[in-house]
């Protein structure tokens, strides 16, 4: 009976194709407008947008007082025929970034507005809105990364060779603002943790008045590396990468400030012995150079005012927690005047906006944890024409929409015009305060952007392209017991068939699986219409639910995050009779398929099989900057990573495994896969893997991800 109604439900309409096309349309990301801004007059937004089914992304203008869109530039009228190429250093920050998209992935506007600034193939392009123009900047032989304009937009700076360059734009000749620069020693590039895990993506900044670059050295002596080569291409050399792992050496950093003119070099002097870890740099207008310093095991971190002409630092504010202290890269947020800075502190119990004064000391609260589910580090915006702070937050954690604090005062809900409140949203102001950028996404709703003015009433929308999702998402989002969860059922399904269950997981910290968008559950419910049951829930370490919720997982990746799903599912149960909970399949990635793999093998009998996409198995194996945060530093915290050891539980196998994994991921390298299998092998334990070849931790190739997922539901019809 329960082969029957997969069978049926597997050839509806709304299933049928839809893997493909939600590959070809990037997960039907393409298509829509993406990376939107604002002019600085707010009469026009610029945004990226590909055709509804290519990766190639375009530059467009929409113009706000008409509606309409024009196309201003894309890759092809600047390649001329040539194919786009990319450096593994651009694709390794691509992967950071968790970029799919090619053609232009990003660009910046002037701070008059006058001039765009795009990337491609490692070449870098001036494009002048008025008149249209565009001048390729020569920047030597080897890819041209991370270019930004100058304040006045006179110049652009980038990082080529291992070293920060600047071209004035006019003159079109480079220059070298650092020098000395190698692979083991670059300048003016984030090292990998600093990407990966603390999402800062720069290694080099302006000062407001352009004379000047703060810049990142890093030494990568005695740090680790990892190779990665291709399989089908044994005679091709492998590409090697820095790759701290737990308890071992990282890079070491140092920041430092010189003329981009050229000259001497001021070395920036902090306690780099107690907070190696240099995490945020900020350098605003008409405020001093700071920066965000970390101890190792992230339980401390400071604030740092630098003196741009000694290099010497002093305390603004400090952060501690015994668990860990949360990194938020929107703060320190400057005021306009420099008379002070927004800062994001969870001493309270939960993430709060404090206003600073300049010299770091407490003027007001402006957004309490109070806030309903404000995730308080998802401040977005102030604006200083009506003192306006813009954050997100909700009454539960499975939504973000928009709020406004005026000058310390009570939050404000913002409606915006044909946006629902049962969504995910966000939202930038133009510098006067009259008008909004604005977007959203919703279960059932691909994302959208508009234009408001300031009441909320919408002016213009910004066009999409896209192809829209073929199935809908048939999704309840509710609380059962202690845990946010969401629900998924077959379409057609009739009340009363019991069928069986697949966990949809993720678990780890930093990431919610119950959120109000839509791409996020299109593949749950897909499996659904496979003839499952498809549950998510977020247990004890999600963000959202307050500091003591996020931080009941320190020292444990394991026992309790497992033990919450379990429960999670059991308490979903209650209210869905459908649910055949002697047929429970889980699947996840990354964390996920780490989660997926340990709730297999080793607790208990409620999960029947397992499917592990690209999971975490030991976490000796995993970088410093994550790992250490939540289960200590190595060898002093042996006893944390022994407990959250996919390993340690191979013993216990008896269900059945599948295990995907790409083999270029350089994130969560294959061999953590390699030892799983090995480890199940050795002990007679059945199991099957699934190498994705050449693939790094994102699957993007169409053909590869429609597969993929057809046998991801095989393997659950097959064992459940």
């Amino acid at each position: 009976m329960h082969l029957l109604a997969m069978t049926l439900l597997a050839a509806s309409p709304a299933t049928e194709g839809f893997l493909r096309e939600f590959a070809e349309t990037r997960r039907y990301l393409a298509g829509r407008p993406v990376n939107a801004q604002l002019t600085p007059d707010a009469k026009s937004v610029l945004f990226l947008r590909a055709s509804p089914k290519d990766p190639r992304q375009m530059l467009f203008e929409l113009d706000v007082a008409t509606g309409q869109a024009r196309e201003l530039l894309t890759p092809e009228s600047l390649l001329k025929g040539a194919s786009e190429t990319l450096s593994v250093e651009e694709k390794a920050r691509l992967e950071r970034m968790r970029v799919t998209a090619r053609g232009f992935t990003s660009y910046q506007l002037s701070k008059d507005g006058t001039k765009v600034l795009v990337a491609l193939s490692g070449r870098l392009y001036v494009f002048e809105r008025n008149g249209g123009k565009v001048t390729q900047l020569q920047t030597g032989e080897g890819a041209a990364i991370d270019p930004k304009f100058s304040p006045d937009g006179s110049a652009v700076a980038y990082v080529r060779a291992n070293d920060v360059r600047v071209i004035d734009i006019k003159k079109n000749v480079e220059k070298a603002v650092t020098k000395g620069g190698t692979a083991l020693k670059p300048n003016g590039v984030a090292e990998f943790v600093a990407q990966e895990e603390m999402n800062r993506f720069s290694g080099y900044w302006f000062s407001p008045d352009g004379k000047t670059v703060a810049f990142q050295s890093t030494d990568h002596t005695g740090v680790e590396q990892l190779s990665i080569s291709d399989p089908m291409k044994p005679e091709a050399e492998a590409d090697r990468f820095f790759y701290p792992r737990a308890g071992k050496p990282n890079a070491k950093v140092k920041l430092g400030i010189t003329p981009v003119a050229g000259g001497p070099v001021t070395w920036v002097q902090w306690d780099a012995e107690g907070y190696p870890y240099l995490a945020t740099v900020r350098w605003q207008p008409k405020a001093p150079l700071c920066i965000v310093v970390q101890n190792r095991a992230q339980t401390k971190e400071q604030l740092l005012q630098v003196d741009e002409k000694t290099g010497k630092t002093k305390l603004l504010l400090a952060e501690e927690d015994a668990a860990w202290v949360n990194l938020a890269q929107e703060f320190p947020s400057w005021l306009p005047d420099g008379s002070g800075f927004f800062w994001m502190s969870e001493k309270n119990g939960g993430p709060e906006v404090e206003l600073h004064a300049a010299d770091g000391s407490l003027k007001a609260t402006w957004v309490k944890r109070e806030l309903g589910w404000a995730k308080a580090h998802d401040a977005v915006a102030y604006d200083e024409a009506t003192k306006t702070l813009y954050v997100t937050g909700s009454e539960h954690p499975a939504a973000a929409t928009v709020w406004k604090v005026t000058d310390g005062g009570a939050p404000v809900a913002v409606k915006l015009e044909g946006f629902p409140e049962a969504a995910t949203q966000w939202v930038k102001p133009s510098t006067d305060g009259k008008v909004l950028l604005a977007g959203f996404t919703a279960i059932g709703t691909m994302p959208r952007a508009a234009v408001f003015d300031a009441s909320g009433k919408k002016l213009a929308d910004l066009p999409s392209v896209a192809v829209e999702p073929s199935l809908k998402v048939n999704a309840e989002v509710k609380k059962a017991g202690d845990f946010w969860t969401m629900v998924f059922k077959p379409e057609g399904m009739k009340p009363g068939t019991k069928l069986p269950v697949i966990l949809s997981v993720y678990g780890g910290p930093g990431h919610n699986m119950v959120v109000q968008t839509n791409r996020e559950h299109l593949i749950d419910q897909w499996l659904a219409n496979q003839g499952f049951i498809v549950v998510k829930a977020d247990g004890r370490g999600t963000q959202r639910r307050g500091r003591d919720w996020e931080r009941a997982i320190k020292g444990d990746f394991a026992t309790g995050i497992a033990n919450d799903q379990l429960a999670a599912l059991k308490a979903v149960a209650k209210t869905v009779p459908e649910m055949d909970l002697s047929r429970v399949g889980v699947y996840g990635w990354s964390f996920g398929g780490y989660l997926s793999a340990l709730l297999t093998l080793g607790f208990g009998d409620a999960v029947k099989s397992g499917v592990a996409g690209a999971p975490v198995v030991d976490w000796h194996d995993y970088d410093t900057h994550y790992t250490e945060r939540y289960l200590g530093v190595p060898p002093a915290d042996d006893k944390a990573y022994e407990v959250s050891n996919v390993l340690t539980y191979v013993p216990k196998a008896k269900r059945p495994l599948l295990v995907l994994h790409g083999t270029a991921d350089d994130n969560v390298y294959f061999l953590h896969t390699l030892k799983l299998s090995d480890a199940l092998f050795r002990a007679g334990k059945p199991h099957q893997v699934l190498p994705l070849s050449n693939f790094t931790h994102m699957v993007p190739d169409p053909v590869v991800t429609e597969r993929l997922y057809e046998r991801i539901a095989q393997f659950f019809k097959e064992t459940l």
